[in-house]
């Protein structure tokens, strides 16, 4: 059933109106025979009837299946015809079952500004609905400069996405529609503080005063930041962008004071590290001192000891220069700690080299280096020889009266060769 229905001579009929939106009277109407009057949805024919609560309508004698009036519920029936009432009553014209020219949306209630312009649509939309169906509808109204609000008697899925309005029946007959979801109001506790609590509240109201302070524009849709969208006073809007712009200006002083504290941090890590830097610095160079000190000691003390072989080096034959280079490979053959001692008459003026397996070990003889072959009479059978070449081991090998251990090291092709010599001169390698 619907409120309205096409005449032919008389226009659109409206069953909520005195008139019949067209100077006619409902005893016009009702109960006349032979008048034709047709469904502005479907062009089915209609007639005119009271309900059993004396509201006025229109029936289709055989509903059709694809016609959205004659298939609405008694609650929506219901619904759009208090949403028309309390936009007449809020001092608005109001229209029921209103479309377009191009016929992409129909009104349930088009309410009309003080020009004479649709400017709202009020949905009583009581089926399922998809919030993307939602948003698509809302669109089409808005393409054409109309505002809606979808009014709902449950909670729907789609309620956050659009302006909407929840709204619960009357208990008993003569009592108001209510408003349980939609109207909000922002409240900040006083002391208004960024510390004092503050929030978005749903207000419960009459649908007839919810739908006055929409038409009148007392309220308007605002949208909060997680999307939901839903209707409120432009001083709570204020309101709340005061708190917001408060927190904002706190947060901005903790994220400075978060940045201050941030770059003082690095200006100590980096003050840390240029002292650990500096410190490294300064190790690096007293290891450098250390080490020049080292070597300036070592060679001191290698020029001490080339002084102190002089007469050795005569004796043996060899370059002082050489003397570094041919110690080096005594130690790395030896793989022990190897010193020089003096030169031995007992030895045949050669010069006695001392080792010990380990650090905090005695030095033991070890060796002899170049010994004059006329020594070699009564030569310890383990006490090794050591040699600079070749031509010092010719001299060793004809001068031998017993099996010896002669090592050549030369220093000058860094070369090491042992060899058992004796009476027979046998070569072992």
């Amino acid at each position: 059933m619907g409120y309205t229905a096409l005449h032919a001579g008389w226009g659109r009929l409206d069953a909520s109106l005195d008139d019949l939106g067209c100077g006619r009277s409902w005893a016009d109407v009702h109960r006349v025979k032979g008048l034709e009057l047709a469904c502005p949805e479907c062009r089915g024919r209609v007639f005119a009837r009271l309900s059993p609560h004396r509201a006025r309508h229109f029936y289709h004698q055989v509903r059709p299946e694809d016609c959205a009036l004659a298939n609405e519920s008694p609650e929506h029936h219901l619904l759009k015809l208090e949403l028309a009432t309390a936009a007449r009553a809020a001092g608005f014209r109001a229209e029921l079952e209103v479309g377009n020219e191009a016929r992409t949306w129909r009104a349930d209630v088009l309410v009309f500004d003080r020009e004479d312009r649709p400017f709202m649509a009020l949905e009583a939309q009581l089926s399922p609905m998809t919030p993307r169906d939602a948003r698509m509808r809302t669109d089409r109204y808005a393409a054409d400069g109309v505002a809606v609000c979808w009014i709902s008697m449950e909670k729907r899925p789609w309620e956050r996405g659009v302006p909407s309005l929840r709204v619960a029946a009357p208990r008993n007959r003569g009592d108001a529609w209510t408003v349980r979801h939609g109207m909000a109001r922002y409240t900040w506790a006083a002391p208004r503080t960024v510390k004092t609590k503050a929030a978005w509240t749903h207000i419960s109201c009459s649908l007839d005063e919810a739908v006055r302070w929409i038409l009148q524009g007392r309220v308007h849709t605002h949208t909060g930041p997680d999307g939901t969208v839903w209707w409120t006073a432009r001083s709570y809007v204020h309101l709340a962008i005061a708190r917001a712009r408060l927190e904002a200006d706190a947060e901005a002083v903790l994220q400075a004071a978060a940045a201050e504290q941030r770059r003082r941090a690095a200006q100590q890590q980096a003050a840390a590290t240029e002292r650990a830097r500096l410190a490294a610095e300064q190790r690096r160079r007293a290891a450098e001192d250390r080490r020049l000190a080292m070597l300036e000691e070592a060679h001191e003390e290698q020029q001490a000891e080339q002084e102190r072989l002089t007469d050795f080096f005569e004796h043996a034959g060899i370059k002082a220069g050489l003397w570094p280079v041919f110690m080096q490979l005594v130690r790395s053959a030896a793989g022990k700690d190897v010193v020089c001692g003096n030169q031995s008459p007992a030895h045949g003026n050669g010069l006695l080299l001392y080792s010990r397996p380990r650090k905090g070990a005695a030095f033991q003889p070890a060796g002899v280096v170049c010994p004059d072959p006329s020594a070699l009479a009564r030569w310890p059978a383990d006490l090794t020889i050591l040699v600079p070449h070749r031509a010092w081991l010719s001299r060793i090998e004809e001068a031998a009266q017993s099996p010896l251990k002669v090592a050549v090291l030369n220093p000058v092709t860094k070369h090491c060769a042992y060899e058992r010599i004796g009476p027979r001169t046998a070569t072992l390698t």
